[in-house]
């Protein structure tokens, strides 16, 4: 095993890890897609449900949800290093590069932006934006310093968690009736609604979503900075130097994580199937998912960092074009979702069965992938990158 490189130099191991967490991303967001980021996430489950539809959610739940974000997270400080540094040798100076690198960040800021206003609310592209221009003067500290940093933010954020965890008891009938009304008018106006009406829900959960993002941007800054010392210690750029690190990894990441998120996403099916149900705190368990997700996806990174030649090459000939063009296939999901699924388009959300919305996430996997291999045999990158790229002025 070792650090085989793609086209240009590229990374092969970086690239299909960007193509599985951009698929993964997909697995969760499509069920915002139909309804929106501020609501039941899996929404509800008639009485007696299919049993494929409640294995779709527990599955989901268990294997993707908080897993993929992280992963993506932890790239885009990856791509942070390794683009900062190719500035600085191509500029000549720490300073202008950071100057260049700031272009850039301001052009995702208004892609996002534009993202979440007017296609989906639950964009992840601001917080990312607003994230590197705080870590941008890291960009040539030390490795001790971007430790230190890492440590304290990560402290910090898991203390005021702490505070945050739900205690005592569940909301009663009546709350949980009135969550269901909640989430059954907002299903109908994202489903059903028109254009205006779905834009105005849009437009308000996409401000929500920023107030949460603004709690959240220690986390994301904390899974930047790993990314950066994966870079700086070579742990993602010469895997092979550290099998015995990626091997710890794999084991406490699918060894602890498995059975932790198996048990969690087992509270968080039962919940979809009965709202009303008092032998899970349910609200303890989403918090649960989420800090158990991040370990179960160090163990997803471990175990590609750990793959063979073969399957690494396997791997690469469907992700890695994927991955290349990781935020053009990001946004181009948000397109096809919302106008399959909401009112203004075709308006598939009021309809889909839980295993069939998993279908289409599949279906739109294997358009992207086609695409995205024919997009990259005409062009050296995906038409969001280039545009990306000419905005901030890029050398």
């Amino acid at each position: 095993m070792s650090a085989i490189r793609a086209k240009r130099g590229r990374l092969l191991q970086l690239d299909v890890l960007r193509g599985l967490a951009v698929f993964g991303i997909l697995l969760v967001n499509i069920w915002g897609f139909a309804w929106g980021t501020i609501s039941l996430r899996y929404g509800t489950l008639p009485a007696q449900p299919p049993v494929l539809d409640q294995l779709v959610i527990f599955g989901i739940a268990a294997l993707a949800q908080f897993k993929f974000y992280p992963i993506f997270a932890f790239l885009f400080g990856a791509g942070f290093a390794l683009q900062t540094r190719s500035l600085q040798r191509q500029l000549g100076s720490w300073e202008q590069a950071q100057a260049a690198y700031r272009r850039r960040l301001r052009c995702l800021l208004v892609f996002g932006l534009l993202h979440g206003f007017l296609i989906w609310s639950g964009d992840v592209l601001t917080s990312y934006a607003v994230a590197g221009m705080l870590i941008l003067p890291l960009a040539s500290a030390r490795l001790s310093r971007i430790r230190n940093r890492a440590w304290l933010v990560a402290a910090g954020f898991l203390l005021f968690m702490c505070l945050l965890i739900p205690v005592g008891q569940q909301d009663g009938a009546p709350d949980i009736a009135r969550d269901l009304h909640s989430f059954a008018e907002r299903y109908a106006i994202y489903t059903q609604g028109s254009a205006w009406a779905v834009a105005r829900l849009r437009a308000n959960d996409f401000l929500v979503s920023l107030l949460y993002a603004t709690v959240m941007l220690p986390h994301i800054i904390v899974l930047f900075l790993l990314g950066i010392l994966s870079v700086r210690c070579g742990w993602l750029t010469q895997p092979q130097r550290h099998q015995r690190l990626w091997r710890r990894v794999r084991a406490v990441g699918l060894g602890l994580g498995l059975p932790f998120n198996l048990l969690a996403a087992g509270a968080v099916a039962w919940q979809v199937a009965d709202p009303y149900q008092t032998v899970f705190d349910t609200a303890l368990f989403e918090v649960g998912l989420f800090a158990g997700g991040p370990v179960l996806a160090a163990g997803y990174v471990a175990a590609l960092m750990l793959a063979g030649p073969f399957m690494l090459r396997w791997l690469g000939a469907w992700l890695a074009p994927v991955g290349r063009m990781a935020l053009s296939n990001y946004l181009l999901q948000s397109l096809i979702g919302t106008w399959l699924l909401q009112g203004p388009g075709l308006g598939w959300g009021a309809r889909l069965r839980p295993a069939e919305m998993l279908g289409l996430a599949v279906l739109i996997m294997v358009g992207q992938v086609l695409l995205s291999r024919y997009w990259l045999r005409h062009f050296r990158q995906g038409p969001m990158e280039a545009l990306w790229r000419r905005l901030a002025r890029l050398p």
